[in-house]
């Protein structure tokens, strides 16, 4: 990856466009520095830190924390990833939207641009109103008036709105897909913070073993009893922190050799005879990846598996002793019923999103058109058939790793009582895909200017 940077830094156009990349992700971190007025970010950042496992935690990490700051990019590009998720699903449902996307060609693809623009900016103005409303509701406004209500709530959208624009900016005049090279600088810009807090939770560790730091002195120091017994907890054994840096290690390598699996079905294209020549007759293959669907099941699933408890953080957590306790903390990010339904909503939403992205009746389609078959099945429905059994195998195995990814660090984070690693799949699924996608956009961009320079 550094080779690659290192060569086409030495391009002058890549130059260019490696320059204007970090120029919009310098503009994106001082946007994220900017706060919107009326807001009480200490309070802000506390109340979400005890909501760091539901949907506003995911949201959190998305924005590189601005969202528990309470910037200007505080929604950053979550409203467009929704959009176009949505505008994705749509296109299999209404005729109008998926004869554009197959027919349409250059101006179809516009104008779908142009209805994920609209959309993003209404989920934009929904997720602003909902954002203010959580915040007046738990004080944390310094002036709830109309006034301040419009300057909080346009600021929000502007600066979704302003962050969709730069995406686009760097897609068309930079390196690799815009919208996900600000979302990995978002996550990656946590790195700092998170070594931070494993120095902290070191230093914690060795205070209490030393018995320099304890329940009783934590109180006297001022701090309340939930405070001092969450600075405790916020303790690392350094044994803890070397098991999270190995473990991420071997993470980031499992997740670059699925990455990069594919399943190569053997297609063969038959003779034909024009004339004196002869067309055809070539072997090619049909690809087929792994982690067909991405990250996307992963969102989808942690989105609805932590709904109830978001909606019970919204309304007031139960008190302790209490038949609602109960049943808060028998459905908590932190226990097993919650692992378990996460896990079976990923498989879930694997399945349906490979659907949607591949569709065997139309790939067969297209093999008997051209004259291609799969050797030892007829063209049709037996085609048709095969192609679906690799699929749902494919599709099983690339959910069971998305699944791993995922639980793995609910599972540490329980083993350490730890929860600050809650989301770290997620975003190291995200971080290394932007990552190995931009390499390869650079390695494309070179090979097509060697081959120019060699014409």
């Amino acid at each position: 990856m550094i080779q690659t940077i290192r060569k086409a830094w030495k391009i002058p156009e890549l130059q260019k466009k490696i320059v204007f990349t970090l120029f919009i992700l310098l503009i994106f971190r001082i946007g994220n520095a900017i706060t919107v007025p009326y807001i009480n970010t200490d309070l802000l950042e506390s109340q979400l830190n005890s909501m760091g496992a539901t949907i506003l935690g995911l949201y959190n990490v998305m924005s590189g924390g601005a969202f528990a700051t309470a910037t200007v990019f505080a929604l950053s590009i979550q409203p467009y990833i929704n959009s176009s998720i949505i505008i994705q699903l749509l296109t299999v449902a209404i005729p109008y939207l998926e004869n554009l996307a197959k027919n349409g060609g250059e101006e179809g693809r516009k104008k779908i641009q142009s209805i994920t623009r609209y959309t993003t900016v209404a989920i934009a103005v929904l997720q602003a109103v909902g954002y203010y409303m959580m915040m007046k509701r738990y004080g944390i406004l310094s002036d709830s008036g109309i006034w301040p209500a419009l300057v909080i709530i346009v600021s929000l959208i502007a600066g979704s709105s302003f962050v969709m624009w730069m995406g686009e900016q760097v897609t068309e005049f930079g390196v690799g897909n815009g919208i996900s090279i600000i979302l990995f600088a978002g996550i990656v810009s946590r790195v700092p913070s998170m070594v931070e807090g494993m120095i902290r939770g070191v230093s914690t560790w060795n205070a209490v073993r030393n018995g320099t730091m304890s329940l009783e002195s934590l109180t006297q120091a001022g701090y309340s009893a939930e405070a001092a017994e969450q600075t405790l907890n916020s303790g690392m054994a350094p044994w803890a922190v070397v098991l999270l840096l190995v473990g991420g290690l071997a993470l980031i390598a499992f997740i670059v050799l699925i990455n990069d699996a594919e399943r190569r079905i053997p297609v063969q294209y038959a003779k034909r005879q024009v004339g004196r020549k002869t067309y055809g007759g070539q072997s090619s293959n049909l690809p087929m990846k792994v982690s067909m669907a991405g990250v996307l099941p992963i969102i989808f699933a942690q989105s609805i598996a932590s709904l109830p408890i978001t909606v019970w953080s919204f309304v007031g957590i139960p008190a302790e002793g209490t038949i609602s306790r109960s049943i808060y903390d028998a459905i908590d990010t932190k226990s097993i019923i919650y692992m378990v339904v996460y896990f079976i909503l990923i498989i879930g939403f694997s399945y349906f999103y490979s659907s949607i992205q591949f569709n065997p009746v139309e790939i067969a389609n297209n093999l008997k058109n051209q004259g291609g078959y799969i050797p030892g099945f007829r063209p049709g429905k037996p085609t048709v058939d095969f192609i679906r059994r690799v699929l749902n195998k494919i599709t099983l195995f690339g959910a069971i790793y998305l699944g791993i990814v995922a639980l793995c660090p609910l599972l540490i984070g329980k083993i350490l009582g730890n929860n600050s690693v809650a989301i770290g799949g997620t975003s190291v699924i995200i971080v290394v895909g932007v990552a190995l996608e931009t390499v390869k956009a650079l390695e494309n961009q070179m090979i097509m200017r060697q081959y120019k320079g060699f014409l």
